[in-house]
């Protein structure tokens, strides 16, 4: 843009006609906004509504297509984020980026290691890193251990402090606390109310509408790249951002619970399980009956579903599915071996949403089509080939089935695709096998309000024929929202077991954190 001004007085970042495109999709199309400096502004819209690329495109991950980025009254064009880095913006992105060869120390001081006569000085890098941990909150995340062994939770602490180790300005978080437990989550938002309150920008990338009306002094609204409008966070509500984003109201968040027969078969019985991170573990899940599993990070959730999976060692216990498929008869009983691997699990009719579609769900380099057949090429393919015709049918039926939209070609990497419909490319993936019994671990991670709610409406689909759905879950709401019993664990071990009305927010955090044990009131 010609005759540009210098930017108002307050302005840290303005976005001026901002348009920018990827192959034939338009990502943005002449976007104006104006970020005020030691604000926390976020950044809301569906997938693909184009949040996260203009955060990129302010820390210069991408550049526009047409437009100009003014910083700090100055005109810029980065044409990498280092450049970026330079001018104390950074970007802390959705998508992680661990070295994992390297320590939690090592990762967080990468590029900017303390020195002396040219080696890293191994003594002050742990104690500049134990200061800036205990500062964030994060004394319980060692420096000396591996990063590439960390939870998803804890990797993500590490990208923060990155970030916050390069005495930053302007911060781009992109989902912050997607991976988080609420101690965590609580944490986190003192750091971000800490660094506005000192005078750097924060821009927030969120999904959690409930994070952003805490947090936030404005919200920018995006839809279809498109700027909605940009109003000031105390004036709105969860309904009205819903409403901006969707270009409709959301009548409900979760689908009305649909309780399973009173005599519905047991398809999943699981008895003493024992595994790294699982103690003795029992219980059964019914045909039609969604099952939630909530504790805090670290408790044994995800390591229960990997068990029962068997995408990890068991040491004891019995895994037995029961059920005629999809129809939740009660069928032949099939044990899964001790020694058996997730192969074993899938034949008995147990399929699995990994908790990382990035790290262990989508070769998201491949095509649409072979991520989705992964798992059932004996349905496409004759004489050890692919089908093409067979496959683009299979493929297109299922997808159609769990409403992935935007897709373009099936030949097109997964990478493509918006992380909704990535997600849904799992589920894809797991009713191609038709399932009897389908574990979830945080099936709504990373994906915006409206592809929850289909994810939602997927995961009722399948207990209305007959499945049985393992939800795990930080986020409590979903897990009250989905669930008609939830088992909530600590320490690897289930400590409580509720349903209807004593199944509460309270009630979960109560047993998480050990005010109640399983079985009594």
């Amino acid at each position: 843009m010609a005759g540009l001004t210098q930017a108002p007085q307050g302005a840290h970042v303005e976005l001026r006609d901002i348009s920018k495109s990827f192959g034939g999709t338009r990502a943005l199309e002449g976007v104006t906004l104006s970020i005020d400096k030691g604000s926390i502004h976020a950044l809301v819209g569906e997938n693909g509504a184009g949040k996260s690329t203009l955060g990129k495109i302010i820390a210069g991950v991408h550049a526009p297509d047409h437009g100009q980025v003014v910083l700090n009254g100055e005109p810029v064009r980065f044409h990498s984020p280092r450049e970026a880095i330079g001018r104390k913006v950074i970007m802390i992105a959705q998508e992680l980026s661990i070295v994992s060869s390297l320590t939690v120390a090592e990762n967080v001081f990468l590029g900017v290691e303390p020195r002396r006569a040219g080696l890293v000085d191994r003594r002050r890098l742990h104690s500049q890193y134990a200061a800036l941990a205990s500062q964030a909150g994060f004394d319980d995340l060692p420096g000396d251990v591996s990063a590439g062994g960390l939870r998803t939770a804890d990797q993500q602490k590490v990208e923060i402090l990155r970030a916050l180790s390069r005495n930053a300005e302007l911060i781009v978080m992109d989902e912050p606390t997607a991976a988080l437990s609420r101690p965590d989550i609580e944490a986190l938002h003192a750091v971000i109310r800490q660094l506005a309150a000192s005078g750097t920008t924060v821009v927030l990338v969120s999904h959690f509408l409930g994070e952003v009306l805490e947090l936030a002094d404005k919200v920018t609204i995006l839809r279809d790249g498109h700027l909605i409008q940009t109003v000031p966070a105390a004036g709105q509500t969860e309904e009205s951002l819903l409403a901006g984003m969707l270009g409709r109201s959301l009548d409900a968040v979760f689908p009305p619970k649909r309780p399973p027969a009173p005599d519905a078969p047991v398809v999943l019985t699981v008895a003493g399980l024992t595994a790294p991170g699982v103690h003795d573990v029992s219980f059964e899940l019914r045909a039609g009956e969604i099952l939630g599993l909530a504790g805090l990070v670290g408790a044994g959730r995800s390591e229960l579903a990997r068990a029962v999976y068997r995408a990890s060692k068991v040491s004891s216990g019995s895994v037995t599915v029961a059920g005629a498929g999809g129809g939740g008869g009660a069928g032949e009983r099939t044990n899964i071996p001790v020694t058996g691997d997730p192969r074993s699990a899938m034949r008995a009719g147990v399929l699995m949403i990994p908790e990382s579609r990035k790290e262990q769900g989508l070769l998201l380099g491949r095509p649409v089509a072979e991520n989705v057949t992964l798992a059932s090429l004996v349905r496409v393919a004759a004489r050890g080939f692919v089908k093409a015709g067979t496959e683009r049918r299979t493929v297109r039926d299922v997808l159609a089935r769990v409403d992935v939209r935007g897709g373009g070609s099936q030949a097109a990497p997964a990478s493509t695709l918006s992380g909704g419909n990535q997600q849904k490319l799992l589920f894809a993936r797991s009713l191609l096998r038709d399932p009897k019994v389908l574990i979830a671990d945080e099936p709504t991670r990373g994906v915006d309000v409206g592809a929850k709610r289909a994810i939602y409406e997927l995961l009722a689909s399948l207990t209305d024929s007959g499945v049985g759905v393992l939800v795990i879950s930080s986020d409590i709401e979903e897990v009250l929202g989905l669930a008609h019993r939830v088992l909530v664990m600590r320490g690897g071990q289930v400590v409580a077991e509720l349903s209807g009305d004593e199944a509460s927010e309270a009630a979960i955090l109560g047993a998480a954190f050990g005010a109640t044990e399983r079985g009594k009131d």
